[in-house]
C-alpha cells in the first residue's frame, strides 16, 4: 500500500500497536481456540510456540504481520503465554532469532484449516470461478461464479 500521502508520524503508526489492547480486545483478537493452541503446541520450543500464538493474534488485530514479531506489547505476550501454559513469557525474546522462523510461521498461519478466523479465503479461490480468457469485444461481461 503506498504511504507517500501519510506524514512520517502516520506512517510510523500504521499497523502498529497504539497503546495496550483493552481486555475485550485481548479476548476478541488474541484468544486462541483449540485449533490455534494445537498448531502452536506443534512447535518445538516455548519461544516458538509463544511467538506463533502471538502472531496469530497480531494478524487478527493489526491485519498484518509485524516486521519484528518481538515488538509485541507485554500485555499481549502475557495473555497468550497464559493460554499456552508457558511459564516464562520473556522467552519471546528468542523468537525469530533463527533466520526464517518468523517467515515460515507466517506462511503456516495463513494456511489455517477451513472455518478459521486467521485469514480470509485466498484470492485465487475467489478468482477460480472466473473464466481465464478475456471476453472478446461485443460478447458481454466476463462471468464469475462465487464459491459457496
Amino acid at each position: 500500500m503506498p504511504v507517500e500521502f501519510l506524514s512520517d508520524e502516520q506512517a510510523a503508526a500504521f499497523a502498529s500497536f497504539q497503546g495496550a489492547p483493552t481486555r475485550d480486545e485481548l479476548g476478541k483478537y488474541f484468544f486462541l481456540d483449540d485449533v490455534d493452541r494445537q498448531r502452536a503446541a506443534s512447535k518445538r520450543r516455548d519461544h516458538n510456540k509463544l511467538g506463533f500464538g502471538v502472531q496469530i493474534g497480531v494478524v487478527r488485530y493489526l491485519r498484518r504481520h509485524l516486521p519484528d514479531p518481538r515488538q509485541v506489547l507485554a500485555e499481549v505476550v502475557d495473555y497468550v503465554a497464559e493460554q499456552l501454559q508457558i511459564a516464562d513469557p520473556s522467552c519471546i525474546k528468542l523468537y525469530g532469532q533463527r533466520d526464517g522462523t518468523a517467515h515460515t510461521h507466517a506462511g503456516e498461519r495463513s494456511r489455517r484449516p477451513t472455518g478459521g478466523r486467521t485469514s480470509p479465503k485466498p484470492l485465487a479461490t475467489w478468482r477460480s470461478g472466473c473464466s481465464p480468457a478475456p471476453t472478446p469485444p461485443g460478447r458481454g461481461p466476463r462471468r464469475c461464479s462465487t464459491p459457496r
